[in-house]
């Protein structure tokens, strides 16, 4: 039994997003290619900003380094804004060019602006692997995680009593 089969008219509704995937039925792709369709959705009407909220939370690290590559091009193509809320320090330090840290609570609120001092682009013709490697083996990198886990985990911290 194929798609066609099912009735619904529009069984093989083909998605060819701008990172080059094509895509059938949205039951049949996987984490990493949903993700990518959704991106390209997003960027499909040329945003000015672009807001994604843990795009790359619920992916495994392969395919999450993968898309972390891809949404690095897309940006150097288009150029939009981008504000992504991301847990993933490591992520956010690869990424972006500012780091905005939230205070905890239900009354949360810009606790601190950290400069990215990484220069770009940070994705070449060179694999990932590369370009992630460069940066983590600037001394500015682990001086900025460890600034950033201070922030969150001592200054910041969530009070777990009462």
């Amino acid at each position: 039994m194929d798609a066609f089969s099912t009735g619904d008219p529009w069984p093989y509704r083909l998605v060819q997003d701008k990172i080059g995937y094509v895509a059938a039925l949205t039951a049949e792709m996987s984490g990493g290619m949903r993700q990518r369709v959704s991106i390209a959705r997003a960027l499909a009407i040329r945003p000015k900003v672009l807001i994604l909220d843990e795009p790359f939370g619920a992916l495994d690290a392969i395919t999450k380094e993968e898309l972390q590559e891809e949404l690095l091009k897309i940006w150097g193509d288009n150029r939009c804004r981008v504000l992504m809320i991301t847990h993933d320090i490591d992520e956010a330090l690869f990424l972006a060019d500012k780091l905005v840290m939230m205070t905890n609570g239900p009354h949360a609120k810009i606790g601190e602006v950290m400069e990215i001092p990484f220069s770009r682009p940070r994705v070449s013709e060179a694999p990932l692997q590369e370009a992630r490697a460069r940066i983590m083996e600037d001394p500015q990198y682990y001086q900025l995680r460890n600034y950033a886990l201070d922030f969150l985990f001592n200054r910041f911290a969530h009070d777990d009593v009462g």
